[in-house]
């Protein structure tokens, strides 16, 4: 059992070193830059869309949907991203956003990154 704790607490040593959290404060964001309807697909083919609205300073509301899941949340931008459900919303470039989802799939997760076009 000390083995087994042991190997949690490098374990988890090691992984906290990596995290990379943004140290700067939530600021106001440009709301056209965010606003609207975001579409696009993954590597397997399923399209998903993701709605962005009421961008106020820096919170926003999103929907996010893909197939039949549909999430909606109030959310928070900070370092021209938020999080959704599973999915990271992250803006690349005006009118382009890098989405990285978990998937889930036989028991079996995996991170697909796809992009997304502002409409």
């Amino acid at each position: 059992m000390a083995d087994l704790l042991g190997i949690i607490s490098a374990n988890y040593v090691a992984v906290g070193s990596n995290v990379n959290y943004s140290k700067g404060p939530y600021v106001p964001v440009d709301a056209a830059s965010y606003e609207g309807n975001w579409t696009g697909k993954y590597a397997n083919n399923d399209s998903f869309s993701i709605q962005v609205s009421n961008v106020v300073g820096f919170r926003a509301k999103a929907r996010y949907q893909s197939g039949a899941t549909v999430k909606y949340q109030d959310v928070l931008i900070r370092d021209n991203s938020f999080k959704i459900g599973d999915s990271k919303f992250t803006l690349t470039k005006q009118g382009t956003a890098q989405i990285k989802t978990v998937m889930t799939t036989n028991g079996t997760q995996s991170l697909e990154t796809a992009y997304a076009k502002q409409n």
